[in-house]
């Protein structure tokens, strides 16, 4: 497990709106909270921890973006996130400071 953790740690990565635009398209991106550990999501996820995920998923705290979210985003295509691909999803956190 510590092998997939460090994967996960080197591929982290901070992009803008910008360049997460062509995934929505394709329907893959999933919002995550941020009061929740990215690493840990990515995870939970690819080891189909179904129990973990569905509970986050419950609780909204992984979820779709909003139309309302991606609008205002389109006006601030820099808007930073942390992001992870778990196929065959893009796992998305925003980054609040920025």
């Amino acid at each position: 497990m510590s092998e997939i953790i460090e994967n996960f740690q080197q591929n982290l990565a901070e992009v803008g709106w910008r360049d997460l635009r062509i995934h929505m398209q394709r329907d893959t991106v999933i919002l995550i909270d941020a009061a929740l550990d990215l690493i840990d999501i990515a995870v939970a996820v690819a080891a189909d921890d179904k129990d973990r995920v569905n509970g986050w998923i419950a609780a909204g705290q992984l979820l779709k973006p909003t139309t309302e979210q991606i609008a205002a985003w389109e006006t601030t295509l820099d808007k930073p996130f942390r992001m992870l691909i778990v196929q065959p999803f893009i796992l998305a956190q925003m980054v609040d400071n920025a």
